[in-house]
């Protein structure tokens, strides 16, 4: 990672620097991610690694139009459906989001800043962090977003045919090879059969869908192999994965645009006021 990158890092400030270097037109990035299993060729922090880099991408490309400064990364999630893999740590609902508030609260309480922006790494977190984002922003007058890189980069698909990419298939793996290729283990992949495209409707039923919600697990050979859900991981690309950045990172900066705006509200407007929707 270029020191470019790691100029933005909230944790390297000295505390006379933060007083100089952070307003209130400032905003922090707080990147969450999980450890939990990614198959046998990702690290467990895998969503940690990704929410982070990504973080830091990010502050460097909007340095010329936002302050950001990327605060140290939450490396615990909500990973129930991995509880069945070694090495796997999940958190409750309530000690989670009890976690979340308590940071926020406390970065609240000790800067100037009135924005912040999570970068979620974890798809297993997305609920309680989409019901949390209005507690915080209400409790701590503080304008807040959350935003999933794996999902802004979901239009660089490389074909409808494909079976969704839920977890380390070709999507997250390709992620990391741009990211943190030192990472990734492919070699230690073994050889065999995926679950064959014409599974889809299984994957939308068990994981996927809306309307109805299963209490899933990345164990369950119907929408798994290896651990793995969605396409085989050796198909993954640095080239691809840079796309995927790529395209994230712009959708985000827009975001980031949208974030700062609500700053203007008084604490009492913020405290009524809902983050937009993306």
């Amino acid at each position: 990672m270029s020191a470019e990158s790691e100029e933005r890092s909230y944790g390297r400030l000295t505390a006379p620097r933060l007083t100089a270097e952070l307003s209130e037109r400032s905003l922090l990035c707080l990147p969450v991610g999980s450890l939990e299993q990614h198959g046998p060729h990702l690290p467990l922090n895998t969503d940690t690694v990704i929410a982070e880099r990504f973080a830091t991408y990010l502050a460097a490309e909007a340095v010329d139009r936002h302050n950001l400064w990327v605060v140290p990364p939450v490396p615990y999630g909500l990973s129930p459906e991995h509880a069945w893999s070694p090495g796997t740590i999940t958190l409750d609902v309530p000690l989670y989001t009890a976690l979340i508030d308590a940071l926020v609260g406390e970065y609240a309480r000790s800067t100037p800043v009135r924005a912040l922006l999570i970068v979620n790494g974890h798809g297993g977190n997305s609920g309680a962090l989409e019901a949390l984002a209005h507690q915080l922003q209400r409790a701590h007058s503080i304008a807040t977003c959350v935003v999933n890189p794996s999902s802004l980069a979901a239009s660089q698909r490389r074909s409808d045919g494909e079976l969704p990419e839920v977890h380390a298939g070709i999507r997250e793996t390709s992620l990391m090879l741009a990211l943190a290729a030192d990472h990734v283990r492919l070699d230690l992949f073994p050889n065999g059969s995926f679950p064959d495209p014409g599974q889809r409707e299984e994957f939308q039923r068990i994981a996927l869908g809306r309307s109805i919600t299963w209490p899933w697990s990345s164990d369950d050979p119907a929408i798994s192999s290896h651990g793995v859900i969605g396409g085989d991981p050796r198909q993954a690309t640095a080239a691809h994965g840079q796309a995927l950045l790529a395209t994230a990172l712009h959708a985000c900066v827009g975001v980031l645009d949208r974030l700062v705006a609500l700053i203007a509200h008084e604490p009492s407007d913020l405290r009524r006021t809902h983050a937009p929707h993306y």
